[in-house]
């Protein structure tokens, strides 16, 4: 999206006081995300090795930063996109039963995003996975994850509040939830981003069902790598997908504001079929995919949660580089700064 400066615009935070806010965040969401959905944590690597599956391809262009490793054969690696396969094998590893799972701090390059008020070079989030059985592959159970995420959101927010009583909380009640072929018929003609902001803008806080899959114009309301999330599969709403998007109004920037992608991931057959379609069969070789065939890996379900964007979106913040230190483009760089939004470098 284009750089957008709100007109009337304030600090609510000094920068020095906005670190310290920041940490607040960081500290209660996680600790609040990890009770709701029963998860611990562990480290995740910065890098993987290139050609085995596991790396995130996201929309399938981006491409992953990468360099040689000298000590390993001048081998490839990969800076991660996300962590999305990554921790299914560990799930795995570590034997963690049905009702429990992990997350982790997450850090990525994308060199390839355009930059604006939301995307930066930098990309940090909590990355989270969760063993579920085989009769948990419902949309019932997706739409229960997505509850206790909101919860714990809304909880943080309300911490927020108590220690900056100026930066009144924002967030509905409850999230509402709907697919992503209802807005199509709902918003006709629209574009995805203009269905998410009329959507996001009369519900509040809304999760977007069925991010992958081609809808009834012809067209997915977003791309999303064929053999993580299951975007396939018939819901019991009569719709396909056991994936979304959690998104939020912003009233800073007056637009949409994704804060979370994850789903129920892909079982044997919703992996098949979504190589089929994307036409990447050739995957089926690799690593990850060999271990998904095989049944060596559990049925889970995950996601991804922005930490910049939380953090911005609760900090009441009108860019991402005010809660973040990154690289801009100094024309943006002079843009914010007119507009009394300071970029970190």
């Amino acid at each position: 999206m284009a750089l957008i400066i709100p007109s009337d615009y304030r600090l609510k935070l000094l920068p020095e006081t906005t670190e310290v806010a920041i940490k607040l965040i960081k500290d209660t969401f996680q600790r609040n995300l990890a009770k709701a959905l029963d998860l611990r944590r562990v480290t995740a690597p910065l890098f993987v090795m290139a050609d085995t599956g596991i790396n995130d391809d996201l929309n399938g262009v981006e491409k992953a930063v990468n360099f040689r490793i000298k000590a390993v054969d001048n081998k490839k690696a990969e800076v991660v996109h996300s962590l999305a396969k990554w921790k299914r094998t560990k799930l795995a590893a570590y034997g963690i039963s049905a009702g429990y799972g992990l997350y982790t701090d997450m850090n990525a390059i994308r060199a390839d995003e355009e930059l604006d008020n939301l995307h930066s070079l930098y990309v940090d989030q909590w990355d989270w996975e969760k063993t579920i059985r085989p009769e948990d592959r419902n949309l019932d159970y997706l739409k229960d994850t997505v509850r206790k995420i909101y919860k714990a959101l809304k909880e943080t927010e309300a911490v927020v509040y108590e220690q900056f009583p100026h930066i009144t909380p924002t967030l509905p009640d409850q999230i509402s939830f709907v697919h992503s072929e209802e807005l199509v018929r709902r918003f006709p003609g629209m574009t995805p981003k203009q269905r998410e902001n009329e959507v996001a803008r009369e519900m509040g806080a809304v999760f977007i069902i069925g991010i992958g899959a081609e809808l009834s114009d012809g067209k997915p309301h977003d791309l999303r790598a064929p053999d993580y999330d299951d975007w396939s599969t018939e819901n019991s709403d009569g719709f396909k997908g056991l994936n979304g998007d959690i998104i939020l109004w912003n009233k800073v920037l007056e637009t949409s504001f994704e804060l979370s992608s994850m789903g129920i991931r892909v079982d044997r057959d919703a992996m098949l079929l979504q190589l089929e379609i994307r036409g990447a069969n050739d995957r089926l070789e690799l690593q990850f995919h060999k271990a998904l065939l095989e049944g060596r890996l559990p049925a889970s379900i995950g996601g991804g949660i922005g930490q910049s964007r939380l953090c911005m979106y609760l900090l009441q913040k009108a860019h991402i580089g005010e809660v973040q230190s990154s690289i801009w483009p100094e024309d943006q760089i002079e843009q914010c700064r007119k507009a009394g939004i300071f970029l970190s470098v």
